[in-house]
């Protein structure tokens, strides 16, 4: 996988280098979701698709970048560690660029929320990049977590970048069997078995868990086109909940409309206050 800069207003776009020309661009978009089983999922018109984007993708939103061509030989986002601390630490080591254009926001205008079961997703109006998000699994390592974060100020690379995705023994088991997460290991995982966490190095946040389905959702929701500006909430939300959200805040031209970071809180990273698009 290559990252590449990209011009003003071109967004984010996933390039298959490995399929013919003319089949290998999917932009990097909400409506371009087809699959949100087992990871979030990207296809084209043609059928083309790029599995697990969301990792990249939060580190893209958490680096600030917003213009940026990723060329892939396949047809899944390398999983790294299982987070997006890899990602991070190769944008910085490649360098940023601010481009001359004003950087777009979605700004959420009333709330919004959808659900299933027990389980939500919601935005509701605010003049900051906040999420928060519930979750609860029938074990002790992870039992009930909470978390809230404001994206500003270096928050996604410190608190929320190294949290690592997760799933349990008995599910990764059954996966396997029909032939699904073949790669999954205990170098891109957390790995639960019953109570007790098989990573030899346990974890990195005693609520690793819960900063991961944030990072997640910080993923999913820049499929928006750009940053939401408002408060997401999430009770038990995954890659499906967070789309339907912004499949609902974008059907409904009331509840959003398009904004400048210059209109936004001057207090945010040097990044947001000038204003600036970035690309990598």
């Amino acid at each position: 996988m290559t990252l590449k800069p990209a011009d003003v207003n071109t967004g984010i776009t996933f390039i298959r280098t490995d399929v013919a020309a003319g089949s290998r661009a999917i932009p990097a978009l909400w409506d371009r979701v087809t699959d949100t089983r087992l990871c979030t999922l990207i296809s084209n018109d043609q059928g083309v698709s790029v599995g697990t984007v969301e990792h990249l993708m939060a580190a893209l939103r958490g680096c600030g970048i917003d213009n940026c061509v990723v060329e892939l030989n396949g047809p899944e986002v390398p999983v790294m560690d299982g987070s997006s601390a890899p990602f991070v630490f190769l944008i910085e080591c490649a360098g940023i660029r601010s481009q001359a254009a004003s950087r777009s926001v979605i700004r959420v205008l009333k709330p919004v929320e959808v659900r299933d079961g027990d389980k939500l997703a919601s935005f509701v109006p605010s003049n900051d990049f906040t999420f928060s998000m519930e979750i609860e699994f029938p074990t002790r390592v992870v039992s009930r977590q909470r978390g809230y974060f404001r994206l500003a100020d270096g928050t996604f690379k410190t608190e929320l970048a190294r949290a690592r995705t997760f799933g349990f023994l008995k599910d990764v088991e059954q996966l396997r069997r029909t032939g699904l997460a073949l790669g999954g290991s205990l170098e891109n995982a957390i790995v639960i078995n019953g109570d007790r966490i098989m990573n030899p190095e346990g974890l990195r946040f005693t609520d690793e868990f819960v900063r991961h389905k944030i990072l997640d959702s910080v993923g999913d929701l820049y499929l928006a086109g750009a940053p939401v500006l408002g408060h997401f909430h999430g009770v038990k939300s995954g890659h499906a909940l967070n789309n339907r959200l912004l499949r609902a805040l974008l059907a409904d031209e009331g509840a959003w409309c398009y904004d400048t970071m210059d209109a936004v809180d001057p207090d945010a990273d040097a990044w947001q206050a000038q204003g600036l698009a970035r690309t990598a």
